[in-house]
């Protein structure tokens, strides 16, 4: 049978995930998987038992992304697994954890699935992101959650115009503007206003940020839509980031296009919850009270 190679995604600068990250380490090796780690991030393992290897190479050939973090370190670690299409498995080792799993008290659960392959894996959509100047790409990206147009100058707001499949919708004056994912629909954009979509949908949410217009509500929009971003020519200058990792400089002028993603980020899962008991226990909301189904 051939060898199982999982790749270990740790935010080091976690005690609980580096101690979390000795014992991946001491079960998988015991079970004969092939664990590798990125170089920097070997952390307190022991490294006579990992596979050390750049960040160019290390997802390259696994089977697997096991991430000891929070979302923050899942959506570093998706930068690693999309361009070579494996799936995610999250360990909530932050403080939401809305994209992660599974939970640090369910490790040595979560660490049998893993051994036995007993998970299924689901798809999340994606969008691409490009920049013109005049015409000419500037910068690619792409994001998992959202990308964001906003202001580079706290003092200062933006002013843009959005436009949704070439038919200009509103100008703004703005602190930003957001284009999110039905994942990313939980993080910047709710915190924006943003109306939360299951994954299970295929859209993207638009959400200005602090606007100054008569019209300044989200829009859910088809996943086939394109939407487009320009900031005006009198603007204050702006920055275009994705997921906030990836990010660069929008000068007046500048416009910034997104659409659905050509390709997905993969996330494995081993415990079926619904999209809503998710939510009830992320965002620890009140069910007090409820006695369920009525039955005859």
């Amino acid at each position: 049978m051939t060898q199982r190679t999982l790749l270990l995604v740790t935010h080091t600068g976690r005690a609980e995930a580096r101690a979390a990250a000795v014992d991946v380490v001491r079960v998988l090796s015991a079970h004969d998987v092939s664990v590798r780690v990125i170089e920097g991030e070997a952390g307190d393992v022991d490294e006579a038992a990992v596979d050390v290897l750049s960040v160019d190479q290390a997802a390259a050939g696994a089977d697997l992304v096991l991430v000891l973090g929070g979302d923050g370190t899942l959506l570093r670690a998706a930068e690693l697994a999309r361009p070579v299409g494996i799936p995610l498995l999250g360990v909530n080792l932050g403080h939401m954890g809305f994209l992660a799993e599974s939970e640090p008290d369910r490790l040595d659960n979560t660490l049998d699935h893993v051994l036995r392959g007993a998970y299924t894996v689901t798809d999340r959509m994606t969008v691409d992101v490009v920049v013109r100047v005049d015409g000419t790409v500037v910068w690619r990206g792409w994001a998992l959650n959202e990308v964001s147009v906003e202001k580079s100058a706290r003092e200062r707001m933006i002013e843009v115009v959005a436009e949704v499949d070439g038919q200009p919708l509103s100008r703004y004056g703005c602190d930003g503007l957001v284009v999110s994912t039905p994942t990313g629909s939980t993080a910047y954009a709710f915190s924006a206003g943003g109306p939360i979509v299951s994954p299970d949908v295929e859209a993207l949410v638009m959400v200005p940020i602090s606007a100054h217009a008569l019209f300044s509500r989200p829009l859910v929009l088809g996943p086939e839509c394109q939407v487009a971003v320009e900031l005006m020519a009198h603007s204050a200058e702006g920055v275009v980031t994705c997921d906030g990792r990836r990010s660069t400089a929008l000068v007046p002028g500048g416009r910034v296009e997104v659409c659905a993603g050509g390709q997905p980020v993969r996330l494995a899962h081993i415990h079926p919850a619904s999209f809503t008991e998710r939510l009830v226990a992320k965002f620890a909301l009140p069910v007090d009270g409820w006695r369920g189904r009525l039955r005859d």
